[in-house]
């Protein structure tokens, strides 16, 4: 589906889940991407799910997925649940362990390059909402005001090597 070979299809079930909850979103994908599924999940698994193309073997596994995401269950490839799960045990020792559910989706709208304006705009929220976001994240990564560096610019950097599994 991404005509630029990223994140749209995510995207855009994430602008569903806020839009129109009760559609469901079955994401047919060639990555298994630890971020792209926490990012489709995480308001809930409910109603989504996330499989990788090149493990459908037959027309009767993509039906039996969709047709546990439309009764509102999730199915999710088990390789990406692996890659999910040891995402998560390296993050252990990481500071993103610490941001909340909302710090993480304003993180992947930084690295997706929005602005504040553009943040608040898709989450419908305040400016001043987003600002308090982004310093609660540069608190919580050991961010600090330093005038020889960009907060921004180090977080997003911190977030993008997390979700790589660096």
């Amino acid at each position: 589906m991404p005509p630029t070979l990223t994140d749209e299809g995510i995207k855009a079930a994430t602008r569903l889940r806020r839009t129109h909850p009760t559609i469901g979103v079955v994401v047919l994908s060639q990555f298994v991407n630890p971020a792209y599924l926490s990012t489709l999940i995480i308001g809930g698994s409910n109603g989504r799910g996330y499989l990788l193309k090149e493990r459908i073997a037959s027309p009767g596994e993509l039906s039996g997925a969709i047709r546990a995401v439309a009764a509102g269950g999730s199915f999710i490839d088990p390789l990406v649940v692996d890659a999910l799960v040891k995402a998560g045990m390296r993050g252990d020792r990481s500071p993103m362990r610490h941001l909340t559910t909302r710090e993480l989706q304003t993180l992947t709208e930084m690295a997706s390059g929005k602005s504040n304006a553009a943040i608040a705009a898709g989450f419908v929220v305040t400016e001043r909402a987003v600002e308090k976001h982004i310093n609660s994240i540069f608190t919580k990564l050991n961010l600090l005001n330093d005038p020889d560096s960009n907060r921004r610019v180090k977080a997003v950097l911190m977030f993008l090597d997390h979700a790589s599994g660096g």
